[in-house]
């Protein structure tokens, strides 16, 4: 085992320094992301370097291409970030004197349907509780949760997950959103095959829920061929409230447009899907999170 005084001394600024140059492209935008200087970047990438005797990064054209070591390392120094930045928000949350702070993070589905509703509630009789609101991708919400970043996460989830604890508040499946005027529209159900040669506005297969309606397509034994592709659930209700055709979204993403001339019937062969909460691995439950994931299960059943 090697001894504590031949471990390298690394200090928290070079390691700031390589986690930033990971994100960025160049020293240069390292440097304007970090408000230092471009040679302060390149020097302490040096001495890091030389600590550690690892090359971390490799001269490609104007931009420096991360070793396999650099990668690695990377992801064994992400949390830490995450959870500075933890420790940060929390010291200057007490040091504005604010009595308790939540801080939630949502896909797009949720967060912007089931979220804000319960987030009402959950305010009404707590004056003093401040909350940060974000709305971003799973793999996003999935990190923040993980590192720290964000107490409490709601999400639509096909798939199981293993690095955060989640709590499925309901199950639900996806549906054709489609206009009330369509002749699909006066059937109970809509099957994969009823949409041969439709316009489809489809979500992105690289996505969870994109990849979910592929596969039911597949079983359906229907070819899936979206002559327009999105990233969000949201983005596909809009178009076709616009009149771009049809699509297979989530209910709650489907929900704002039910009374705009659109009506959704479910999809077969039947997709579920999770609404579920997510929290931290390890991390006992505050009154304050314990308070908002109640008024989460009241509003998603309401």
């Amino acid at each position: 085992m090697a001894k504590i005084e031949d471990m390298p001394d690394v200090s928290l600024r070079l390691l700031e320094i390589f986690a930033a140059m990971m994100r960025c492209s160049t020293t240069v935008e390292t440097a304007e992301f970090l408000g230092v200087s471009q040679p302060a970047v390149s020097a302490g990438l040096r001495q890091l370097e030389n600590q550690l005797g690892i090359t971390l990064f490799e001269r490609t054209g104007r931009r420096l291409q991360p070793t396999a070591e650099a990668r690695d390392l990377f992801e064994e120094i992400r949390p830490l970030f995450g959870l500075l930045r933890s420790f940060s928000t929390r010291a200057r949350d007490m040091r504005s004197g604010r009595v308790g702070r939540l801080r939630v993070i949502a896909t797009p589905p949720l967060g912007y349907s089931v979220g804000p509703k319960a987030l009402r509630a959950f305010l009404a009789d707590r004056p003093n509780v401040t909350v940060s609101y974000d709305v971003r991708r799973l793999s996003n919400v999935l990190e923040a949760i993980e590192t720290g970043q964000a107490d409490v996460g709601l999400i639509l989830n096909a798939e199981k997950l293993e690095t955060v604890n989640s709590e499925i508040v309901q199950r639900s499946q996806m549906v054709v959103l489609l206009p009330e005027d369509d002749p699909l529209a006066e059937q109970s159900t809509i099957a994969a095959e009823d949409l041969k040669g439709r316009q489809i506005v489809g979500i992105d297969q690289a996505s969870q829920l994109g990849r979910l309606v592929a596969k039911g397509f597949a079983l359906g034994s229907a070819p899936y061929e979206p002559q327009i592709e999105v990233r969000y659930c949201q983005t596909a209700a809009a178009l076709v409230a616009d009149g771009m055709g049809l699509t297979v979204v989530d209910p709650y993403s489907a929900q704002p447009y039910l009374q705009r001339g659109l009506v959704a019937r479910p999809f077969m062969p039947a997709c579920e899907i999770r609404a579920s909460v997510l929290t931290r691995k390890g991390v006992p439950h505050s009154s304050t999170l314990l308070g908002f994931m109640e008024a989460i299960r009241a509003h998603i059943n309401a």
